[in-house]
């Protein structure tokens, strides 16, 4: 059986405050275009579809027309939620959507009489169970595990309460921050994880799958197994990855008993994220439509140089000096002068966020607002 395995979608997200909404676009219309070549039995979406757990119309409508494209195609689509989703609305009528083959899991299992959710599937070798388990937290289960489990634990006992046939092929779809034993997976600095560890799961715990499909972590590689994998997000959501290669992840299994064979089929983004860095004059004569982080290396600061790198490079995300002499002028230059009247702050707080100014009921507001403040500090 062959099917693609995605994650990390985070449709809406934005890159240093520019819009990813194109962007995104663009690379679900590329992995649609590789599902009519490809024809897998199957996509599976390991969670985190949106950036925020209540997205925007824009962002549901660039993952509606994505799905409805899928449709088209005739592939089985499996989605579960991760930590940026709301269950609840995955969880939305996803038994009528199984009709049309989208089979949604956004909700774990957490009661007694609850259990994962899974899709059975068929190919030339047999069944192939695909067990959908989204993102969970201990409390979310601990009617059905009891209290103070550690997240390893938590999976291992979610997955112990389920029956599976040995002589069957399984593949696990979930979203946690999978370790093996204490080796972490490389990141980048556009992912969260739980601090101290306190999140990870332990690849033993899912040891008895196929093929275990990973979320949650944005660069793609295998950790503890070629079978345990992270396929990484379809784009680059960071300057931290501007040396990453994205791809879309293929498996294809065939009969019990053979390992997996994982293929990374290229995605072509209509920006690149790069960084860059040298003389003024030197990066002038460059120029490019990608999303850049630059680093001047200008022993003295050029005269108002993000105006003049903007004009070339019009998605400038950073402008960095390695020059210590450089960057005290650069950062004096670009902090701006504040007014001492707390009131003054904050209409031109006001002003650059709503775009007109204050009032004068808005402004009597405020002013009582700050009496108050300055009141208690007293």
């Amino acid at each position: 059986m062959k099917f693609f395995h995605l994650s990390d979608l985070h449709i809406g997200r934005q890159l240093h405050f520019y819009s990813l909404k194109e962007d995104q676009r663009r690379i679900l219309e590329e992995i649609v275009q590789y599902v009519y070549r490809e024809k897998p039995q199957a996509i599976v979406i390991a969670g985190d579809v949106y950036d925020k757990s209540v997205p925007s119309a824009e962002a549901v409508a660039v993952f509606d027309e994505f799905i409805r494209k899928l449709s088209e195609t005739g592939v089985q689509i499996l989605v579960i939620s991760g930590n940026h989703d709301s269950p609840e609305r995955l969880d939305f009528a996803s038994s009528l959507l199984e009709k049309q083959n989208l089979h949604m899991a956004g909700l774990p299992p957490m009661q007694p009489q609850d259990h994962i959710r899974k899709v059975r599937l068929q190919d030339a070798y047999g069944p192939v169970n695909f067990w959908l388990l989204p993102f969970v937290k201990p409390s979310y289960v601990s009617g059905i595990t009891g209290p103070g489990l550690s997240y390893t634990d938590m999976i291992r006992a979610l997955l112990e309460r389920e029956s599976r046939e040995e002589q069957e092929r399984h593949v696990l779809v979930t979203h946690q921050f999978y370790t093996a034993s204490g080796r972490e997976p490389a990141r980048s600095e556009s992912e969260a994880v739980y601090v101290g560890g306190a999140g990870n799961v332990d690849v033993s715990a899912v040891q008895q799958f196929d093929y275990v499909a990973m979320g949650h972590i944005h660069k793609g590689q295998s950790i503890g197994g070629e079978q345990f994998r992270y396929c990484g997000t379809p784009l680059k959501y960071s300057v931290s990855e501007s040396g990453d290669v994205k791809g879309l992840t293929m498996v294809t299994l065939e009969e019990k008993g053979t390992p997996p064979r994982i293929e990374v089929l290229p995605l072509h983004p209509p920006r690149d994220v790069l960084r860059l860095r040298g003389y003024l004059k030197e990066l002038m004569l460059q120029g490019s439509e990608d999303y850049v982080s630059i680093t001047l290396t200008d022993e003295k600061v050029p005269y108002q140089p993000r105006e003049q790198l903007a004009q070339v490079f019009p998605n400038l995300l950073e402008l960095r000096v390695d020059n210590p002499a450089a960057r005290r002028t650069l950062e004096k230059e670009e902090q701006p002068e504040l007014p001492d009247d707390p009131l003054q702050m904050f209409r031109r707080f006001f002003l650059e966020i709503q775009g007109e100014e204050m009032d004068g009921q808005e402004t009597e507001l405020m002013e009582r607002v700050i009496r108050k403040i300055q009141e208690e500090m007293q």
